[in-house]
């Protein structure tokens, strides 16, 4: 059905005025006529149009003619109307068969093009769930590298407090050496001074003998006092050496650990970067598919549009009108010349 807008009656008005100036109607030639309607409803009033002109060609001459004439006009009329049939109704199988062929191609083409936009659907959602995990990755590399960075300085603060620890052994070693050579040297000069006394004294008198005894005992005792007090001192710092000592084995514990994690750590930021330019090639290779499908399917919509106008050819495509004698031209006026669809 034709909708509202452009009438039957402007369309006849148009074909009429191509027609008086010997051109073909189409539904563009009609349109440009008009300026107005749509493809549609201009096709629709054309297709009327043409189907009103088949229904007067069936319309038998006026009778106002001599019988002689008038029974030649009608046998001319038949013949020329059967053959003009025939070859219509070649044109029309042929123009049937033409549109069945275009049908289930183009029918083929609809399947191919929303099977192509499945494949597309189904790539552009394969393709969203790769960037998520590609972004899901990237966040755990950042995660790690966070990490990794954490643990850089912990072991930077682990490095300082190590070599605070070693300073602080070597100077208790030195300390230590230090007390030991001033405890030797004092003990040294006690005894020297503890032998020129008693050489004094031996010197002095024999007599002297008991309190030089007395002498000796009260050096030996200061001089094991002395001993005992270096001793003891000797035994603090070697137990002050020993948690030190230890200390230093649970940094150098700690300090292995750390570096175990941040092995770790680096191999799995390896890893996750691997993974990461593994999910990029991927995803290049996901949009060179995708750019062939949409080439594929541009290719298949352009083919489509050739089958619509082949099939818009060959459904607004008639037969030329065949030739009448000249004589039966005059008797009965000029005959008006039958549009055909250009192809």
């Amino acid at each position: 059905m034709a909708r509202s807008g452009v009438q039957f009656e402007d369309v006849q008005r148009a074909i009429d005025d191509l027609l008086s100036r010997g051109e073909t109607p189409s539904v563009q030639k009609v349109r440009e006529v008009l300026g107005t309607g749509s493809f549609t409803t201009i096709s629709d009033h054309l297709r009327e149009w043409r189907t009103r002109r088949e229904e007067n060609r069936d319309v038998p001459p006026p009778r106002g003619m001599p019988g002689v004439l008038q029974e030649l006009a009608e046998g001319l009329w038949h013949k020329a109307q059967e053959s003009a049939n025939e070859t219509l109704g070649h044109y029309r199988e042929e123009a049937d068969r033409r549109v069945e062929e275009a049908e289930v191609r183009v029918a083929e083409a609809r399947r191919q093009a929303e099977d192509t936009q499945q494949r597309e659907s189904a790539l552009a959602a394969h393709l969203a769930s790769t960037e998520q995990r590609l972004e899901e990755r990237n966040t755990a590399l950042a995660r790690g590298e966070a990490q990794r960075e954490q643990l850089d300085e912990k072991i930077q603060r682990l490095e300082t407090r190590h070599a605070e620890l070693e300073g602080l052994l070597t100077r208790i070693r030195g300390e230590m050496s230090q007390q030991a050579l001033e405890h030797q040297q004092a003990v040294s000069a006690l005894e020297t001074r503890q032998r020129e006394r008693l050489t004094r004294e031996e010197q002095r008198h024999e007599s002297a003998e008991a309190r030089l005894m007395g002498l000796l005992d009260e050096a030996r005792q200061e001089r094991q006092a002395g001993e005992k007090s270096a001793a003891e001192r000797e035994k603090q710092l070697g137990v002050r050496v020993e948690r030190l000592e230890r200390q230093l084995l649970d940094a150098r514990g700690k300090l292995a650990e750390e570096e175990k994690h941040h092995r770790e750590a680096d191999w799995a930021r390896r890893q996750a970067e691997t993974l990461a330019d593994t999910r990029q090639h991927e995803q290049a290779l996901l949009q060179a598919r995708i750019d062939e499908q949409k080439r594929l399917l541009e290719e298949q919509a352009r083919r489509l549009r050739d089958l619509e106008r082949q099939l818009h050819r060959c459904l607004w495509q008639t037969p030329p009108v065949p030739e009448v004698d000249e004589e039966a031209e005059n008797d009965e006026g000029p005959a008006v010349a039958e549009p055909s669809e250009e192809r």
